[in-house]
């Protein structure tokens, strides 16, 4: 990591801040691959009669290539840079899209999904780790910006989408909006630049920000590295089932058309939920990334999880109101979101800037493990007819999450730090640098 100015030395027109500019744009594009999936199961569904519990499993093959192959596409990234990758992404982007506007079989539908997840997951990536290099100073900030792209980024085009669901069919939404997408993704890709010597900010040392670079090996070997993975299972498991779900959760709820009024706007409660949640999900990131820049990374954690507990348990036994889905859907967007900021920044001060887009993407496999959960919840309603086990394992493993990060997670990251300062202290000079 650079130990220069904060002054960018022969950077990037724009300097580091459009960098980041541009993956969040980028990151928006590629938001409703996730978020607007929920706005297309019933109708699909209702067309060709595959099952909820099938045409989710497209959602998971979305999620399992998106997050598996970022470890795999950030080495691209620190080989080739960050251009390269994202072009392709937006190609795929839009492909997957364009096949899903055509797609009269499930195994069409899941050949899209993995293409659209290998090509979400090259920008996610990309973007994230570029946040993570360039922000060594404000590693929670600039991940929680980033990945705000990403969690809001499909809030302004959810009425949008559902409108043209309704009135031009779920297959020309496909075409349109995935044409669109990428094509904005492909031309802002040829802007990024991967940070040089002497661009970047100095870091102050730190008991929790380690000055040694680890490389992915290195990384694995780690227990710390186990534990942050296990966590992140499991509070993305609780997100993901109901950001693929909240559609069928509200239709079950029987509220999904009822109109709801707040604050002067009034929208079919499904709708408005979507709409709030997308802005939530994004605002979430870059404030806990920036309150874990002041508090400390488990801290946050801890603070985040249990209220993603309460929320959840307060969706349970009230959202067959309304009204109080609307709100309470928010709240559960946004206590959980954050993960996608705090879990990188938290990466990256653990194991170091220079293999982040790497490690970073390492981690992030984990959101594809918890995505196998999500047709299991399908499973468990049609069998159970109802979501309360679904909601209750929710909310007692964010408990059990924000526990961990407080009693296991923050101890461990302060021993190993320190433990890496103690042995570079203790190393002539040539041996201080690793890759």
């Amino acid at each position: 990591m650079a130990q220069n100015s904060a002054a960018p030395v022969g950077g990037p027109i724009g300097g580091r801040w459009l960098q980041l500019l541009i993956g969040v744009i980028c990151m928006s594009m590629i938001a409703n691959l996730q978020y607007g999936w929920t706005l297309f199961v019933e109708p699909m569904n209702e067309k060709h009669q595959w099952g909820r519990a099938s045409i989710q499993v497209a959602f998971t093959i979305f999620v399992l290539f998106e997050t598996w192959l970022v470890p795999v596409e950030g080495w691209f990234v620190d080989k080739f840079g960050p251009r390269i990758v994202v072009f392709i992404g937006g190609i795929l982007c839009a492909l997957s899209w364009f096949l899903n506007s055509r797609a009269d079989s499930l195994a069409m539908l899941y050949v899209s999904a993995a293409l659209g997840g290998t090509g979400a997951g090259a920008v996610y990536g990309t973007c994230v780790g570029s946040a993570l290099k360039w922000f060594p100073d404000r590693r929670g900030l600039a991940a929680g910006i980033t990945a705000a792209g990403f969690g809001a980024g499909s809030a302004l085009t959810i009425v949008p989408i559902a409108a043209m669901i309704k009135s031009q069919g779920y297959e020309h939404t496909f075409l349109f909006f995935g044409l669109m997408q990428g094509a904005v993704v492909m031309v802002l890709s040829l802007l990024l630049q991967a940070p040089k010597e002497g661009q970047l900010p100095a870091v102050k040392a730190s008991a929790t920000q380690s000055r040694r670079n680890y490389g992915p090996g290195e990384m694995v070997k780690a227990p710390v590295f186990w534990v942050m993975y296990l966590m992140f299972v499991l509070v993305a498991a609780g997100g993901l089932m109901a950001t693929a779900q909240l559609g069928s959760i509200a239709k079950d709820f029987k509220i999904a058309d009822v109109p709801v009024s707040i604050m002067g706007l009034t929208m079919p409660a499904l709708t408005f939920a979507l709409s709030i949640d997308r802005v939530l999900n994004g605002l979430t990131r870059p404030f806990f990334g920036w309150v874990s820049d002041n508090i400390g990374r488990e801290n946050t954690m801890f603070i985040a999880f249990g209220l993603e507990a309460v929320g959840v348990l307060a969706l349970a036994h009230f959202g067959s109101n309304p009204v109080l889905f609307v709100l309470l859907t928010g709240l559960v967007f946004f206590a959980w979101g954050e993960i996608y900021s705090l879990f990188p920044a938290t990466c990256g001060d653990t194991f170091g800037g220079k293999f982040a887009t790497t490690n970073a993407g390492l981690l992030y496999t984990a959101k594809g493990t918890a995505s196998l959960v999500v047709p299991m919840a399908s499973v468990a309603v049609a069998s159970l007819g109802n979501w309360d086990l679904v909601f209750m394992i929710t909310a007692a493993v964010n408990a059990i999450a924000a526990l961990m990060a407080i009693f296991v997670l923050k101890p461990m990251r302060t021993r190993f730090v320190a433990g890496a300062a103690a042995q570079a202290a203790a190393q002539p000079a040539s041996a201080k640098v690793t890759g």
